[in-house]
């Protein structure tokens, strides 16, 4: 039985992994879907604009701690990428396995906002205008979105190198999408032994469009 970690991208809430998590579930595994501070309904401002990725790393192994996880799988959609490997740097051992679901993949030093494209960051700006401290979402999409702290999108990740240790990691590149950021990624850890990376010709939310096929590459042992 394994234990899945669930962390959603920007603007959403454990609630992006809904079609999922019964598929995990029904297979005899243990699932955990998380909301990041600076997400959750009840947030207020202040939270909001406090709120990093040291936060939301924070929020992961505070998880890990309060549920006795040793052995979790981490899947960190988009954004989320950052904060897994954030997680997993710190976590002492106890993540077992990696999943970048069409997700960053950080280098140490690195941010969201340094490691995608002039589009996202377009977008990262000009949804931070009216408060300069949370990006709207996007245009569309599901209403439970709410704004992301845009200081999560800018620190920069300090990885010690632990991360490397976790036994399995791997990359998922969603190719149905226009506008990726993620194409010149795929490449550089397709050539990477220590990387397994899988293509699914989805959107980018493919927990949303294809959850069977997201469930079956976390079950695929």
């Amino acid at each position: 039985m394994a234990t899945f970690v669930l962390v959603p991208g920007g603007w959403k809430g454990g609630w992006a992994f809904e079609a999922v998590v019964p598929l995990l579930v029904d297979a005899g595994h243990r699932v955990h879907a998380l909301t990041l501070t600076g997400l959750r309904p009840g947030d207020d401002n202040a939270t909001v604009a406090t709120a990093n990725l040291d936060t939301h790393a924070d929020d992961v192994l505070r998880h890990l701690d309060q549920h006795r996880i040793t052995d979790a799988t981490l899947v960190g959609h988009s954004y989320a990428g950052m904060v897994i490997a954030a997680a997993a740097d710190r976590a002492e051992g106890r993540v077992a396995r990696l999943v970048h679901l069409d997700a960053y993949v950080p280098r140490d030093g690195e941010s969201c906002w340094s490691a995608t494209s002039d589009r996202f960051r377009e977008m990262f700006a000009a949804g931070a205008a009216a408060t300069g401290y949370a990006v709207r979402p996007p245009a569309g999409g599901d209403p439970r979105r709410r704004p992301h702290p845009l200081a999560s999108f800018l620190q920069a990740i300090r990885l010690t190198g632990a991360v490397a240790q976790v036994p399995r990691r791997e990359f998922v590149y969603c190719s149905g999408w226009d506008g990726t950021p993620f194409r010149e990624l795929r490449a550089r850890l397709d050539g990477d032994p220590d990387w397994q990376v899988h293509d699914l010709p989805t959107g980018h939310d493919a927990m949303r469009e294809a959850p069977e096929a997201v469930a079956a590459l976390l079950l695929d042992e």
